[in-house]
């Protein structure tokens, strides 16, 4: 297992921020992701498991502790079933099972980090999440100190969210297992209306799963949402926010905000989820609360390609794009009354 200390922690990232850690381990089995997280446990250090670095702000002053890197491999495909090892990267993953004629996550293609954060977050994009195919989930549980195995049934997934994040401390992701589909070639059925109609088909039409998945990489390329080392649009960790999701009476008052900052007839984005609480789209209100594209004029500014994107645009600090988050946070409360919240997780910062 590879150790440095005082090791640049920014270059594991792909907003290419933050500062050092006092030391960074590298491990390749799973054998090595237990012992260094039973030493960090036993010895009282304090532990940050790094996978793909699309879902990290960490602070410029760095972290003071043991960083892990999860740089295991493993893809084990058995008819229509699927295990992947944490470390394995994820768009590459999505490729191969396309490859394989397999349906079930094509439309999450392109989308940056490891299989093992995948579960922790919820991973979801143009009408998929990974919780619809993910059938168990192997971590190691820090608090039982075994190796555990979990079934999607347990996972508590929900939009963005799962059992993993709301318990950040005690789960390790070691392995993830999916169930796919057989369906001669065919994506799963289309949900998401802009990827229809990208396709030229209806919703809830199946299409090629090649053609799907292009689809995709094209829809967030365009947004700056596919990984470029060349374009400072895609040193972000792609939506900065979720949309959020609001109880009846709080909608009733943001839509009485919308008609009175933007009209009567203005209609926000509005998707009815559980509970009788409706969804809303974040890129919106950034969008209407005078937010646009490219805005900003420092060294962190928002995509020029989406208004979802917070960005370092090659010279950016930490502190610089928290500044820019709780400009966006403060802006979209006072025109709508609705409070953003951020989807990375934040390490030694908040906003």
């Amino acid at each position: 297992m590879q150790e440095l200390h005082d090791a640049p922690l920014a270059p594991l990232t792909t907003f290419r921020l933050g500062g050092p850690a006092a030391r960074l381990l590298t491990a390749t089995t799973d054998a090595e992701v237990i012992a260094a997280v039973r030493e960090a446990d036993a010895s009282g250090t304090p532990l940050l498991v790094i996978g793909g670095g699309s879902n990290l702000v960490i602070g410029d002053k760095g972290f003071d502790g043991t960083a892990l890197r999860i740089a295991t491999k493993g893809f084990e495909l058995s008819g229509t079933s699927l295990e992947l090892a944490a470390g394995e990267v994820w768009t590459d993953a999505v490729a191969r099972t396309v490859e394989a004629g397999l349906a079930g996550i094509e439309c999450l293609a392109g989308i940056p980090g490891s299989a093992g954060a995948t579960p922790i977050q919820n991973v979801g994009a143009y009408g998929q999440e990974v919780s619809s195919t993910i059938t168990e989930v192997v971590a190691y549980d820090r608090r039982t100190r075994e190796t555990v195995t979990i079934p999607n049934t347990e996972c508590a997934f929900s939009y963005r969210h799962s059992r993993f994040k709301a318990e950040p401390e005690r789960f390790v992701v070691l392995r993830v297992r999916f169930g796919l589909e057989e369906a001669n070639g065919l994506s799963a059925p289309l949900k998401y209306p802009e990827t229809a109609r990208a396709m030229g088909v209806e919703q809830g039409d199946r299409v090629p799963l090649s053609a799907a998945r292009e689809t995709v990489l094209g829809l967030r390329a365009g947004k700056g949402m596919v990984l470029d080392p060349e374009d400072h649009d895609t040193w972000s960790a792609g939506s900065f926010f979720t949309n959020p999701i609001l109880e009846p009476a709080a909608f009733q008052d943001f839509l009485g905000r919308v008609h009175e900052r933007l009209g009567p007839d203005v209609t926000p984005p509005a998707f009815p989820v559980e509970d009788g609480r409706t969804k809303t789209s974040a890129a919106w209100l950034i969008d209407r609360a005078g937010f646009t594209k490219g805005y900003g004029s420092g060294p962190a500014r928002i995509s020029t390609k989406h208004t979802l994107a917070l960005t370092n645009r090659g010279a950016a600090t930490t502190e610089d794009l928290l500044a820019l988050a709780r400009e966006v946070v403060a802006g979209v409360h006072a025109a709508f009354g609705v409070t953003l919240v951020n989807e990375p997780v934040t390490v030694g910062v908040s906003l």
